[in-house]
């Protein structure tokens, strides 16, 4: 398996964890009367950017590096 596709479900489940401690964090803060805190860089905006940019770089790598 090359690095790109390996990258890409690695990417997936780090983004799906980072994500839920985000929600956390959210949740945690409501409970506490606490306002949410706010991020910087939606994780779920990022992590699909991530995944996009992976496979295409994917799809270059076996249609023209591989060929």
């Amino acid at each position: 398996m090359c690095i790109f596709c390996a990258a890409i479900p690695a990417t997936a489940a780090a983004g799906t964890a980072l994500q839920g401690k985000q929600r956390e964090a959210a949740r945690q803060a409501e409970s506490e009367g606490r306002p949410s805190p706010v991020s910087k860089v939606p994780v779920a905006k990022a992590t699909t950017a991530l995944i996009a940019a992976l496979v295409v770089a994917s799809v270059i790598y076996h249609t023209q590096v591989r060929g």
